[in-house]
């Protein structure tokens, strides 16, 4: 998601202490507060049921996917090692992308869908270990799939679906098309469900409740925290969906998978939780684990990964 235009986010963190000038020559300065950061606990492999996850996923919102490389992003890839890699915002049409990727032997089975109309936006990309059943592009209506955000590979037991979900824009000028996508984007996953469970990941553009944010009360107007779209996503939840990192850390603060750039937002860590594995409610028993890898750099986003037995 892009977020230059979050400049309020870092602002608000960025409060002095604006007493009167006697007052500062009586008074030490008020000391910066230091950062309170998340630390990614260490992984558990197992399962409510007993079960030993057998399958790892990891998706992550590359903010372009010939930068991201230049960052070095496939080192952390092969060090983390996931079955599944789900990339959004590629930025990237399929003839030209970088021979670092197309070529990786690790993943032989890659799947890519990029915009129609506009070079160099949105995108999506999914790289295997195994040959999916089947992989589709888009959700079946053209309005939205002209612009590449949606792949879906069916596998024995289970969908997997990663999405980049529009952003409502600066000013939220897209904000009536991102709510007819929710509608549409929902009626889509509920189908599928019907067939088999699924797992959708990747940057789903909002920030569902106040603890996802750093500034909440700054951002009710602004793209990504507006009612609209949080409405949307508990809509997708009471649809017979799980978040699975609240299911796991329903309380957990400060844990973010975006920082906008400016203002040294990553490191005093004001950021935003917009990245997400979703899942069908029957594969909550084989839920191990939801991993935010947020010391990865090379995007504006950090990974996040999931451990799960299907």
């Amino acid at each position: 998601m892009k977020r230059g235009k979050k400049t309020e986010d870092a602002a608000a963190d960025e409060e002095n202490d604006t007493g009167s000038a006697s007052a500062k020559k009586t008074k030490k300065a008020k000391e910066p507060e230091a950062p309170i950061l998340y630390e990614d606990p260490p992984d558990k492999m197992t399962c409510k049921d007993g079960r030993e996850a057998n399958m790892k996923i990891t998706s992550w919102n590359v903010d372009g996917l010939r930068a991201w490389v230049k960052k070095n992003g496939l080192d952390w890839v092969r060090e983390e090692s996931p079955d599944v890699l789900c990339l959004q915002e590629t930025k990237c049409a399929e003839k030209s992308l970088p021979a670092a990727i197309t070529s990786m032997p690790e993943y032989p089975y890659k799947y890519w869908a990029a915009s129609d109309e506009k070079e160099g936006y949105s995108g999506v990309a999914m790289l295997c270990k195994t040959e999916p059943i089947k992989v589709t592009y888009g959700i079946g209506k053209e309005e939205h799939d002209k612009e590449g955000r949606v792949i879906t590979a069916e596998f024995p037991t289970f969908y997997l679906v990663t999405a980049y979900v529009p952003n409502s824009g600066r000013g939220l000028v897209r904000l009536d098309y991102r709510k007819t996508w929710d509608v549409d984007f929902r009626a889509y996953l509920s189908e599928l469900d019907i067939q088999k469970p699924l797992v959708l990941c990747g940057d789903l553009n909002v920030a569902h409740q106040e603890i996802d944010l750093k500034n909440p009360k700054g951002n009710k107007k602004n793209a990504g925290f507006t009612p609209d779209e949080r409405q949307g996503f508990t809509q997708l939840l009471e649809s017979g969906f799980t978040d699975s990192f609240r299911e796991l850390y329903p309380e957990q603060t400060n844990a973010y998978t975006f920082w906008t750039y400016m203002m040294n937002s990553r490191s005093k860590n004001v950021g935003w939780r917009l990245d997400y594995f979703v899942l069908s409610s029957s594969l909550l028993p084989g839920l191990c684990d939801c991993k935010i890898r947020n010391k990865a750099l090379g995007s504006d986003h950090c990974p996040i990964s999931l451990h799960i037995a299907v």
